[in-house]
């Protein structure tokens, strides 16, 4: 009977690892390299950028850009498609400027300094469920470590807490319900 306890208390734990590591959301860097600018090839850079990914509910959008050259509106779809911004959802005016995708569905996002937007600096971003797989993090345009936010996760990283810190939160009250059991 122990044995089968012993059992069934590691699968619950390496089960709950398992999932940890799948619930943390991703920090993505808007444009990568292209950062939160007029793009040199027009919209299709971050049409090409949001495709590239796939987002999730907690994810973490990161708009680079300057304090005073550009903001970024987060609009409806109508004021994206004619790039007014008489009525933005929300504005962040400065850089870096973190936006969390906090619902599923599409998020349009726009420039609203000058003819930016309709030079093609704009970007849409579909957020589906959570699939419970992390999503990649992409990497900071070289050279801006200074605007990469201090709770994201190193380049390269997902975010979710590696195995070695999941095992200490799981295994720790495992070994105590262990010693328990075999009282």
């Amino acid at each position: 009977m122990a044995k089968l306890s012993l059992v069934v208390v590691a699968a619950i734990a390496a089960l709950s690892i398992i999932a940890l590591q799948g619930a943390e959301a991703a920090t993505y860097f808007v444009g990568d390299t292209v950062a939160w600018r007029i793009p040199p090839n027009g919209a299709a850079a971050y049409t090409n950028w949001s495709s590239s990914y796939t987002f999730q509910v907690e994810d973490v959008l990161v708009f680079n850009f300057a304090t005073g050259q550009h903001d970024v509106a987060h609009v409806t779809q109508a004021n994206y498609n004619s790039c007014e911004d008489d009525s933005p959802i929300q504005l962040l005016t400065t850089g870096p400027a973190n936006f969390t995708l906090n619902a599923t569905g599409t998020y349009y996002f726009i420039c609203t300094i000058g003819d930016h937007c309709e030079s093609g600096q704009k970007v849409t971003v579909t957020v589906g469920s959570s699939s419970g797989s992390p999503s990649p993090t992409a990497s900071p345009p070289p050279g801006n470590s200074t605007t990469t936010p201090s709770q994201s996760p190193p380049p390269g990283s997902s975010g979710a807490p590696s195995l070695a810190a999941a095992s200490k939160v799981f295994l720790a009250p495992l070994a105590i319900v262990m010693g328990f059991m075999w009282i």
